[in-house]
This record gives C-alpha cells, structure tokens and sequence, in this order.
C-alpha cells in the first residue's frame, strides 16, 4: 500500500498538459459512468435513462472540446494520467456499484460526481500562481458547473410530471416487491410459527430460562430457513422481484425479529412478569402486522387484523394447551 501511493503524484506538480490531460480521462470516466447508470436503469425507467444518456452525451462533448484544446496546444499525443495516479484528487465510485444503486441514489451520485470535481478544479485554481494553469483550471470548474445545470434542463426536458409519477410507482413496486413482501411474509412466520413452541414451552416447565433458549432456538432457526428458502427459490430474473439476497436478508431478519420479540421477555426470572410481557408484545406484533398488510399491501385493515389475530390467537391457544397439559 505504502509503495503505491509513494508513486502517485501531487496535483501540484502536475504540467498544464498532464492537467488537461487528466480532465479528459476524467470526462471519459464520467461518461462511461452515466451510461451503466442508463442501461440499469432503462427496461423500468426509461425517462430517467434518457437523462443519464443525454449527461453521457454532454460528458463526450467536454471530452471532445478538451481533446481539441490539448491538440491545439500540446499536439496529438496525450499523456497517459488517471485520477489514480494523483494523490488528493477527487475518486469515483466503481461502475459496477450501479447495480446495488436505486434510482435515487443514482441521482445523488449523479449530482455529487459534478458538485466535486466542480469544487475540486476551483480549489486547485485558487492555490496555483499560474496565469494559464489557474485560467485552465477556471474553465474545467465552470464545464462542470455547466454539467449540473444542463442535468437540471434534461430532466425538465425528459422527467415529465407523468414520468415521475410512473416511475414513482415502478420503484414503490420494486420496493415492496423486494423487501416488503419477504419482509412481512418472515414477521408472520416469526410471530405466529414460534408462538406454540414457546408458550407450550412456558407453560410446561414455567422456567423462563429454558424457555427463552427454546424460544431463541426456534427464532434463528425459522429465520436461517425462511431466508434461504426465498434466496434460493426465485432468482428475481423472471419475477421482477430483485435481487435474492435482498429478499433473503428480509425475510430471515424479519422472521428472527418476530420470534425473538417474545422469546426476550422470558429473560425476566419472575415466570409470570415475563409471560404476561411476552403477550402484551405478541398482540404488538399481530397488529404491526395488519398495520404493514394495510399500508404497504393496501389490505383493508380491520379484515387484516382479523385475519392476523385470529390466526395468532388459534396458535397461542394451541400452545398454552399442549403446554399446560
């Protein structure tokens, strides 16, 4: 690590052509950058990649005016410099994080990417004596101003009213459809499937310490389970579900959450202080539930908690006989 950066160059003792050539691997950079973030976003989000497209476009016409200032002044050759190679400047994010980016943080990456190489060339202009070097750097800070203002006109141009709306839906979908969904299915699993071996525990041997370790057991065991299954069951490609490991994480979190937020209470030693906690924490639980059906899932909320509470109930019911037998 030491080595590599003993061989990286100071901003300052770079040339006017180095400067210049440095600005145009960076525009060949950026480019490269907007168009991954295009093609992501293109089957469900065409107006936003027709914006990303046009930036591209607008970063080859820099690249393109920058190439003919360097030919003009320095001639064909151009040296061979990238941002890696000079120590203090600004990085960007590896292209292949475009494809854990949402649209909005593409969109914020999109707008950090010219805010710091804008404020980048105006700090290096204000510490150079330089008359060309600082008239240089002057230039590249006001094309990257340039940028950010012609990315506010081609959303204005591409981003309609109703495509942001449209998109505003396919990303609400794509959200529920990835976390949502997975999520809620494993909290119900959690709350409901755990209830019987952890009452029917409680009420067998009334120790709570046993109980909490079956209750802790079955929770980690149902969440390692529920996410897995959905990993491995649907690869996201043809569902339009996303990603399976965004689904599994969900899903077997949220199955974990939903044991373990009544095997917890039963870390209490009094048998019934923890038992009547762990009921008051189910009943919470069965009405999250209905709460997330009726917001996310647009479930009517009454036929929701019924539905909910009256499978839990049944459950528990079940539970405290067997134990209580």
């Amino acid at each position: 690590m030491l080595s590599a950066l003993s061989f990286r160059r100071r901003f300052s003792d770079l040339t006017e052509q180095e400067v210049l050539a440095l600005a145009i691997a960076s525009e060949e950079d950026d480019a490269r950058i907007y168009r991954s973030f295009a093609e992501r976003l293109r089957s469900d989000f065409p107006a936003s990649a027709a914006v990303f497209d046009g930036m591209a476009v607008e970063e080859d016409g820099h690249r393109q005016r920058l190439i003919d200032l360097h030919r003009s002044r320095f001639g064909e050759v151009i040296p061979l410099i990238r941002r890696e190679h000079v120590a203090g400047f600004y990085a960007r994010r590896p292209v292949w994080l475009a494809q854990n980016l949402t649209l909005d943080a593409m969109r914020g990456e999109a707008a950090a990417m010219e805010k710091t190489a804008h404020d980048f060339y105006l700090r290096a202009a204000s510490r150079t004596q330089d008359a060309a070097t600082r008239k240089l750097l002057g230039d590249l800070a006001a094309a990257e101003a340039g940028h950010e203002r012609h990315a506010q006109g081609l959303e204005q141009k591409h981003l309609s009213d109703e495509a942001r709306g449209e998109e505003g839906q396919t990303a609400k979908r794509q959200f529920i459809l990835t976390w949502v969904q997975p999520g809620l299915a494993g909290l119900m699993d959690g709350s409901v499937s755990t209830l019987a071996p952890i009452f029917a525990t409680a009420f067998a041997t009334q120790d709570t310490w046993t109980t909490f370790l079956v209750g802790s057991a079955a929770s980690v065991g149902a969440g390692i389970s529920m996410g897995f299954t959905e990993a491995a069951h649907d690869d996201g490609v043809l569902s339009g579900r996303g990603s399976p490991i965004k689904r599994g994480l969900a899903s077997g979190i949220m199955t974990t959450i939903g044991g373990l937020g009544h095997a917890l209470p039963y870390l209490i030693p009094d048998f019934w202080t923890a038992t009547t906690i762990a009921i008051i924490v189910v009943f919470i639980e069965l009405w999250a539930i209905a709460w997330i059906q009726n917001r996310f899932m647009e479930t009517p909320f009454f036929r929701a908690a019924f539905q909910v509470v009256l499978g839990g109930a049944l459950v528990f019911a079940a539970g405290v006989l067997i134990g209580g037998g």
